[in-house]
């Protein structure tokens, strides 16, 4: 219904003033928060009806999430450009440079569903992805606004907590906009409201303030990327965000395509469990911040992980509505605190004068990732069915767990090297 995306706008407004009345946050923050959901409501969009379309445009059925896969291929091929721009032309010019892509691939993807042209529709998605890319460099924009490490937590979860309302408009705009313009299988209406969404958010972001790094640091003082990779804490960052991004993308991918296509479920309950997915993503932080405090970083990460496993048991035992349910869900849980993680470790890999190069690697790593998982996810589907998705993620939990269990070492050796330094120290 219409009302819902009214009631949701105005939700997204009201937390961002409750919000900055009980954090005492940059202007940034709070621009980023209420702007974020806007353009961020095209991914879920794509994700829900992508594949359903494409199914009706494409010769071949095995191609229906090609425009998504490429959507992701897109984050992965501007990333490292995105980042660049920032470095040198500043945040606020490459957000709307990115901006002005999203609004450019809205505009070919209505174009795309009103003359019925696949290979357009594929093309679009790559512009959704480059945009994505540099939307994903907001949250780089977030911490690097903020003056107290302490505060990364906090910001990223307000930050990601803005998701929830981008899981709410896309699969809704979808749906109540697809017939708002004719086109032979529906869905132009629905890209031309994406598109006045992105013009609100460019407008909403003419007050975004550049943000100023201060580095000290000289050039010979700047280390090689050969060097910076190969640290532990690069290394568990990495594969924490990376991993548990692209088996998020992999089963949630191949999840409508599952419902609606091969096991007969209705347009309703995919957009039902799509959305529910997107919500458990972003919900999360509500508390993740918290749970920082309480349990640390180390623990979140094996507790994602541990989400992920009991997420194949689920996704295993049916193909009902509450199977898919439940297993969404916890996939989009787990997906909140791995991806956390990773984010907060992050910056504990670089100094100031490097953190673009690193960043920009760190996304293309993810999102290439990313790419490769949802391309896979049709093909596995198409050839082996659901639960062979479901199965061939577990190689890559396992090493998730591993991961987790090198971070435990390496944190427990570093709290002894401090014990012993402070005991030194009061001898």
């Amino acid at each position: 219904m219409l009302s819902n995306i009214f009631i949701t706008l105005a939700l997204l407004i009201a937390s961002a003033f409750l919000l900055s009345r009980h954090f005492t946050l940059p202007k940034n923050i709070w621009l980023l928060f209420i702007a974020q959901p806007l353009v961020m409501a095209a991914s879920p969009v794509i994700v829900f009806i992508g594949g359903i379309l494409s199914t009706s445009m494409a010769s071949d059925p095995s191609l229906a999430t090609l425009p998504i896969t490429v959507m992701i291929l897109g984050v992965a091929c501007g990333a490292i450009p995105a980042a660049m721009l920032a470095k040198n032309k500043g945040r606020r010019f490459a957000i709307f440079t990115g901006y002005s892509c999203g609004l450019l691939a809205t505009l070919t993807a209505m174009v795309s569903a009103l003359i019925a042209n696949f290979e357009l529709f594929v093309f679009s998605g790559l512009l959704f992805g480059i945009s994505t890319a540099f939307i994903q460099q907001l949250r780089f924009a977030a911490i690097e606004s903020i003056k107290k490490d302490k505060d990364i937590p906090t910001v990223l979860s307000i930050l990601m907590l803005s998701g929830i309302f981008s899981a709410f408009l896309g699969p809704e705009i979808a749906v109540v906009a697809k017939d708002w313009l004719v086109s032979p299988h529906g869905y132009a209406g629905s890209f031309l409201v994406l598109a006045g969404l992105i013009i609100c958010a460019m407008i909403i972001m003419l007050n975004f303030k550049n943000t100023q790094i201060e580095s000290h640091q000289q050039a010979e003082d700047i280390r090689p990327l050969s060097k910076i990779i190969k640290q532990p804490i690069f290394i568990i960052a990495i594969l924490s965000a990376a991993i548990g991004f692209a088996l998020m993308s992999y089963l949630m991918t191949a999840t409508p395509l599952s419902m609606h296509q091969m096991h007969g479920h209705s347009l309703n309950d995919t957009k039902w469990v799509i959305q529910s997915h997107i919500a458990a993503m972003f919900i999360p932080s509500l508390f993740t911040a918290w749970l920082v405090k309480r349990i640390g970083l180390k623990s979140l990460m094996l507790i994602g992980t541990a989400i992920y496993a009991i997420v194949t048991v689920v996704a295993l035992s049916g193909e009902q509505v509450m199977h898919y349910w439940w297993a969404l869900i916890l996939l989009g849980i787990g997906w909140n605190f791995l991806f956390l993680t990773g984010t907060t470790l992050l910056p504990q890999s670089y100094k100031p004068g490097e953190r673009h190069k690193v960043q920009a690697i760190n996304d293309f790593i993810i999102f290439g990732l990313q790419a490769t998982a949802s391309l896979l996810a049709g093909w596995v589907l198409f050839k082996a069915g659901w639960h062979m998705v479901v199965l061939t993620s577990m190689p890559f939990i396992a090493i998730l767990f591993a991961a987790t269990w090198f971070y435990y070492i390496k944190d427990r050796k570093k709290t002894a090297e401090i014990a012993a330094q402070s005991l030194i120290n009061n001898r």
